[in-house]
């Protein structure tokens, strides 16, 4: 029997990950499927779970830090050794390099369940991914609650509010409401009118395959355009804000993200538009100084050309396909956090977390 982890009814119909209540397995919607085909895959192991996540089976950053802490959960079922551990969290950490919710959910199973005897470890791990699952519900909410007075002061001048998004930071890249969807879900269900444009998000489409997917779902208006089509929209007034994710964000307050991202936010700049990236704390990397030093995934040409039958372009053709790029935070109207709306800047973080960077 599978449970959904998500205790908000209000929030967004998708469960993007139902654990099992005997603890042996996870199934994930297999987002590579969507929109055409809902289908669930199940995990049963930290080898299954990295490949979930390396073949983008599950995606969004705070979703794969709960799908890599199940992971880890699993492997202690069959081996709860200092060594079995070291290397499930090895072959997990390993699935994507970008997204620093992996890696935190990581080390947040493993500090919780190394001091314990080997047979305690399996259900303590099992316990504290439950409980990253249920604080990424509550932080996707009250980010929310805070984007959501952003959309309030522009519904005031204008009605509908025109969001613009990139890639999807949706109900389908967490446990719960998503990041930079949540003010749009709140909005609509305190009767705001919002319209989404949905930037198409190339090479894979996550926003046409995803976002368009679970705005429709969920009864929210939306439009499809092309990732270049968002700046000219800008400039004709028709966009009132950007909200985007982030997979990670350094402690300067520079955010990573979906490739285009960068573009979006210097349009954003040029034509006087608001620009927020709403992101849970798991999602800030202290350690960096800048986001020069954050690692970018570059992914396969196939992505980008496609296979034999479809190739878009000559064979042969060289492909650089990175995954994410960097946007300063000088380009960013602010980060909103379940903590609240800062600057996107060292000072700006610190309003929010002073204790986080004092650690």
């Amino acid at each position: 029997m599978l449970r959904s982890l998500s205790p908000d009814t209000s929030a967004p119909a998708i469960a993007p990950l139902l654990a099992s209540r005997q603890r042996d397995s996870v199934e994930i919607l297999d987002q590579t499927r969507l929109p055409r085909h809902r289908v669930f895959v199940s995990l049963a192991s930290a080898a299954d779970a990295a490949r979930a996540i390396a073949t983008m089976q599950v995606r969004g950053a705070p979703l794969i830090g709960v799908t890599a802490a199940y992971g880890l959960a699993l492997s202690l079922r069959t081996d709860p050794s200092d060594a079995g551990m070291h290397e499930a969290y090895s072959i997990l950490l390993a699935a994507r390099p970008t997204a620093i919710n992996l890696r935190w959910a990581l080390e947040r199973v493993r500090a919780t369940v190394a001091p314990l005897a080997a047979f305690a470890r399996a259900e303590a791990a099992w316990d504290e991914a439950d409980a990253i699952a249920a604080q990424d519900v509550a932080n996707n909410r009250a980010i929310g609650e805070h984007g959501l007075t952003i959309i309030e002061r522009l519904a005031a001048r204008r009605s509908p509010v025109h969001v613009l998004t990139h890639c999807n930071a949706g109900a389908l890249a967490t446990l719960g409401w998503g990041t930079a969807t949540a003010p749009i879900y709140l909005a609509q269900l305190a009767g705001i009118p919002v319209h989404v444009w949905v930037s198409e998000t190339r090479p894979r489409l996550q926003g046409a395959k995803l976002t368009a997917w679970e705005l429709r779902a969920n009864g929210v208006p939306h439009t499809l355009i092309v990732d270049s089509a968002g700046a000219a929209l800008m400039r004709q007034h028709r966009v009132d804000l950007v909200l985007v994710g982030a997979d990670r964000v350094a402690s300067n307050g520079d955010v990573c993200n979906k490739i285009g991202t960068y573009e979006k936010a210097l349009a954003a700049r040029d034509n006087g538009i608001a620009m927020y990236a709403a992101v849970p704390s798991s999602t800030i990397d202290w350690s960096l100084a800048d986001g020069d030093a954050i690692p970018i995934e570059e992914r396969g040409a196939d992505e980008v050309i496609g296979s034999d039958d479809d190739a878009i372009a000559p064979a042969g053709t060289r492909v650089l396909n990175p995954a994410f790029d960097v946007t300063p935070g000088r380009l960013l109207t602010g980060i909103v956090t379940e903590r609240g709306i800062c600057s996107a800047s060292a000072g700006g973080l610190a309003t929010l977390f002073a204790p986080e960077i004092r650690q």
